[in-house]
């Protein structure tokens, strides 16, 4: 028998898992706030993802096999569309509309029912119907302006696009159950998996909209010049690039490697951010004489926020650099 975690936040709410890849995550983090999740797939369904990944993905929920398609089916959907406080769906705009089983449809069945739709665009507009991918949601949302080099954009690891959306479906569902309580009803709650990606932008948007300024691909280099990734003997380091200078500058001086950063005028930070370029290079030459771990662990010996890049097991990042 299935048992739901006692004394959490969502104790005692029950959510229905209708999602694919995209939102299977929102679920999760329901779940591990304490609610009962059942997950709803179709007989035979099969998903884009590891093993690994589908049982964490999957982890705390009940499963059950239903064909919404099929009348049986739907019937015992509607059952439990009764009982449910949240019901999370990845479906195509239009589809559950087609089976009769939309928000419209559903909130007659149970008027306090929350729920949340995830889609590659959003339920309207003019891409609604347009297919989506993790890759194609970070290029539209804007990631790829910004990750990665100059000449070449980068696709952040792993589906952090639909990561993205199950976090902003997540709280937003939070928050349709906290007015709940003030009124009564439930409401639909439509998640494009690309404006949540464009909502996340940080500093661009900020950026822009206070002073004009268009980010652009930086490579390894922190927008702001405060963080950058060297390579070292054995892999590859971030390092702050302006904290704690004095003491930076003589640890490399230590070693004969300052070059000419030891002269005052670089203590003046305006200096040293229109001169990073130098400030860089003086850097890299000294970091390619040490493994990562010696920079490490002086590095936070001496309050340097520093940290080994993780790399995954058999690449190039852990076999050695520059042979």
């Amino acid at each position: 028998m299935y048992e739901q975690p006692k004394g959490t936040i969502l104790s005692g709410y029950r959510i229905l898992d209708l999602t694919d890849e995209k939102g299977m995550l929102c679920a999760k983090l329901l779940a591990d706030m304490g609610a009962g999740v059942t997950r709803i797939e179709k007989p035979g369904a099969v998903y884009p993802l590891t093993p690994s990944e589908y049982a964490y993905l999957n982890a705390g929920k009940r499963r059950i096999n239903l064909d919404l398609e099929k009348g049986e089916g739907q019937g015992q959907f509607r059952e439990l569309v009764k009982e449910a406080d949240v019901l999370v769906e990845t479906e195509a705009p239009g589809h559950l509309a087609s089976l009769g089983l939309d928000y419209g449809a559903l909130s007659q069945i149970n008027p306090r029912l929350v729920m949340a739709s995830i889609t590659g665009f959003g339920q309207d507009g003019p891409y609604r119907d347009y297919p989506s991918a993790d890759l194609v949601a970070a290029a539209l949302g804007g990631w790829l302006s910004v990750c990665g080099e100059p000449e070449a954009p980068l696709k952040p690891y792993g589906t952090q696009a639909y990561n993205t959306a199950s976090l902003f479906a997540a709280n937003g569902i939070l928050l349709a159950l906290g007015q709940r309580h003030a009124g009564g009803l439930g409401q639909h709650l439509d998640i494009s998996v690309m404006e949540c990606v464009a909502a996340s932008l940080d500093h661009v948007l900020v950026r822009y909209f206070a002073g004009g300024a268009i980010a652009q691909r930086r490579g390894s280099l922190q927008w702001n010049g405060a963080f950058k990734v060297f390579p070292c003997r054995d892999g590859f380091i971030l390092l702050s690039l302006f904290r704690n200078w004095a003491t930076l500058v003589e640890w490399l001086a230590s070693e004969g490697m300052a070059a000419d950063l030891a002269d005052e005028k670089w203590l003046d930070r305006e200096t040293r951010q229109n001169g990073l370029d130098h400030i860089i290079q003086v850097l890299e030459k000294w970091t390619s004489k040490h493994t990562v771990a010696e920079l490490v662990e002086k590095g936070q010996l001496m309050r340097f926020p520093w940290a080994e890049v993780a790399p995954v097991p058999g690449s190039p990042l852990r076999t050695g650099l520059g042979k």
